[in-house]
């Protein structure tokens, strides 16, 4: 995905008028984040941050978060002209205790006698190329990020606590202990307020992060003072990475150490969010600007989990498809609880198509609302797309061909001069459709045979298209079809008029053609896929259909 730099957002008279009434969601959070500084003088710079947990490989929700964080930051930079720096921090939470131990990692024995330490102390399972577990995801991470071209700072919450970012704030954590536990125990139940503590030490002994209660904790030296898992007591420093905070204080903190002005999470934090803010503004900081997105489902409408495996993954999305058209998906709708399963993939990939083709004619009201503007941060790219990848599914249904050649073929002799050296992002389309159709539309096709009156409907349309011109062009085709249709009484639509005020064409009659030709329960609009797959091709197909080969 084409993300531009900071200092290419091409700002002009037209486009700053129509962004201060732009209704698209990441000029409304921009908004929030002008208003907070609304009377005020400007800060240095304004911080958008995102989170990370690296327990795990980055994943789709990561590149989400990223992506849609991106898209207010550009949206931020337009309502304020470009005066104010922004800076988008990746920050990762390094340094929590490994709590379990991952599924994909090669020898999970191996790791198991550095649970409950920090990541970055964890060593590396994967060869040993890194300095460690922590500082391999991170490397993960980065390289995520890189390949989609982000603008971004990554921080390690190891690298901030043992350099001293946060010390001043812990100290602070130190002195208004009380204030934090009277906003953390009521959330807890009895049993873990008995035991609970906002600081997590680091056994001087064993190198794990212990959950212990305190026994003393000094404001004016900065200690505390708990029970080692030896039983014996030992008094630490909260600063220089001796201590880190529980994730709810965490978040809190770090708001107010950095001075975060927006960060945007998952609605599975939604309950906490206030917690955060609280803990914030206790650490002498101000709560940033929130934007809570939806979580995605898979296809039985369950919550999508790493652990369970449900739901798709970044590089199976991304060996179907184009990355713009998962930055579209994320775009739309983000308060939304959406399905992410791999039937989703074509409708996103074409409508990314369909909203950059209108971009060009549109006024700039419209373009703000167009997502291609977001996606690509003011810049979307001129692209000709003269086949749409619907169409294309079915040209390899209908054709059997399983390499781009073939299906160049077809597209070279409907549309004459367009070539994968004149279209490469339609050759790129090509081999999408290829894998695509190969992984999941081929294993599920089932042919049937037509009945009587559609073995009539399927000649008669043969025959139609026979006295058609070769280059007879999609209208004209389906207009030939509609024309068969109408004369059939099965597919007489009452409730619609045709031009001639005649009854119109039920769609059943295009259900039937798939049904029966490509053995799928849909298709794109019958006129095109006859134009780009040939009209002597589509009557072979007919006639394979009413010799029963294709049900066979």
């Amino acid at each position: 995905m084409t993300q531009t730099r900071p200092n290419s957002l091409p700002l002009t008279p037209e486009l700053i008028a129509a962004a201060q009434d732009s209704k698209a969601w990441p000029f409304e959070e921009a908004r929030k984040i002008v208003k907070r500084y609304e009377g005020r003088d400007w800060p240095a710079e304004i911080l958008f941050e995102s989170g990370y947990g690296p327990s795990g490989l980055p994943h789709i929700g990561t590149f989400g978060e990223v992506a849609r964080t991106t898209m207010v930051r550009t949206a931020f930079r337009v309502l304020t002209q470009d005066k104010v720096p922004t800076r988008l921090l990746c920050f990762s939470d390094d340094m929590d205790g490994m709590r379990k131990i991952p599924d994909n990692v090669p020898d999970r024995a191996f790791l198991e006698p550095y649970l409950h330490m920090p990541l970055t102390v964890v060593p590396d399972p994967f060869g040993g190329r890194y300095d460690s577990f922590g500082h391999h995801n991170n490397a993960m991470l980065r390289r995520f990020l890189d390949t989609f071209g982000f603008d971004y700072e990554f921080a390690s919450a190891t690298d901030y606590y043992k350099s001293g970012r946060f010390d001043a704030t812990l100290r602070l954590a130190v002195k208004r202990y009380d204030d934090i536990m009277k906003v953390m125990l009521p959330t807890l139940g009895p049993e873990r307020q008995a035991t609970y503590s906002p600081f997590l030490p680091i056994s001087p002994k064993t190198g794990r992060v212990l959950y212990v209660p305190m026994k003393r904790v000094d404001p004016d030296a900065g200690t505390i003072t708990f029970d080692d898992e030896d039983g014996e007591e030992v008094t630490l420093p909260v600063t220089g990475g001796a201590v880190k905070l529980q994730w709810k204080p965490d978040f809190g903190m770090r708001w107010a150490a950095l001075g975060v002005d927006f960060e945007m999470f998952g609605k599975d934090h939604q309950t906490n969010a206030a917690i955060y803010d609280r803990i914030c503004v206790i650490l002498g900081g101000r709560a940033p600007e929130h934007f809570v997105y939806e979580l995605f489902l898979d296809e039985k409408g369950e919550k999508i989990s790493k652990s369970k495996g449900n739901g798709l993954t970044i590089d199976e999305w991304l060996t179907y498809a184009p990355t713009e058209s998962l930055a579209l998906y994320m775009f739309q709708r983000p308060r939304q609880a959406k399905k992410l399963y791999f039937d989703v993939i074509p409708r996103a990939v074409d409508e990314y198509y369909q909203f950059l083709a209108a971009y060009p004619r549109q006024d700039w009201k419209e373009r703000l609302g167009n997502p291609v503007w977001h996606i690509h941060s003011g810049n979307p790219p001129a692209v000709d797309m003269p086949v749409s990848f619907a169409l294309l599914l079915n040209l390899v249904s209908a054709s059997n061909a399983h390499d781009k050649a073939v299906l160049w073929g077809f597209i070279s002799r409907h549309a004459p001069g367009v070539s994968p050296q004149t279209h490469p992002e339609l050759d790129r389309l090509v081999g999408f459709a290829i894998r695509y159709f190969d992984d999941f539309v081929k294993p599920s096709k089932v042919f049937r045979a037509p009945d009587a009156v559609e073995t009539e409907a399927l000649q008669a349309l043969s025959d139609k298209l026979a006295t058609l011109p070769a280059g007879a062009d999609g209208e004209a085709i389906q207009n030939a079809a509609l024309d068969v249709a109408r004369r059939i009484e099965r597919y007489q639509d009452h409730a619609r008029k045709s031009p001639e005020g005649g009854p119109g064409v039920s769609v059943a009659f295009f259900q039937m053609i798939y049904q029966v030709l490509i053995g799928q329960e849909r298709g794109p609009r019958f006129g095109s896929f006859v134009a780009l797959y040939g009209i002597d091709n589509t009557r072979a197909l007919i006639g394979k259909a009413l010799k029963g080969e294709l049900a066979a």
